[in-house]
């Protein structure tokens, strides 16, 4: 089958997908965009987490298939030429990465949550990020990133 969507804002086509290929599988194998990582491939660690049409998706759960003529916006579509987003921005500079592994799917969750509410609370920093799994932190250091990010976004 081919698969035509826009990843990033870009129109990107694949051929030869099989019926079970995850858009996971598509976006890192096919498409060479690493970001999304795939560890449980169950949909509960958030490791893969994606917007799809504006949407936050385990990335290792759908169908390569159901992005046909659809918006993908993975973790490196979330940064504007070489100018990192906000919350990619404040996971760096709060010491939020650790291994790397939770990291895409907790930004993609994060920038997700400002977008829809510019200064959240604790609760509801922990709620939205309850999908994604680290097993390096204590999330402390993710939750002051969210912090970081949410005040320099109300100041611009």
């Amino acid at each position: 089958m081919r698969v035509t969507t826009t990843v990033n804002g870009i129109e990107r086509t694949a051929d030869d997908v099989w019926p079970g290929e995850s858009l996971l599988h598509l976006l890192r194998e096919r498409l060479g965009l690493p970001g999304a990582k795939n560890a449980c491939e169950q949909g509960e660690c958030g490791s893969c987490t994606v917007h799809l049409d504006g949407e936050p998706v385990c990335a290792c759960l759908v169908a390569a298939g159901q992005a046909i003529g659809r918006e993908v916006t993975t973790v490196e579509g979330l940064a504007e030429g070489q100018a990192l987003h906000p919350v990619q921005e404040a996971f760096v500079e709060a010491g939020a990465v650790q291994c790397g592994f939770c990291t895409p799917g907790l930004v993609v969750m994060a920038s997700d949550l400002l977008a829809r509410v510019p200064e959240p609370s604790d609760p509801e920093i922990r709620e939205a990020l309850a999908g994604n799994l680290c097993r390096c932190t204590g999330y402390e250091k993710i939750l002051d990133a969210v912090r970081l990010a949410a005040r320099r976004q109300a100041t611009r």
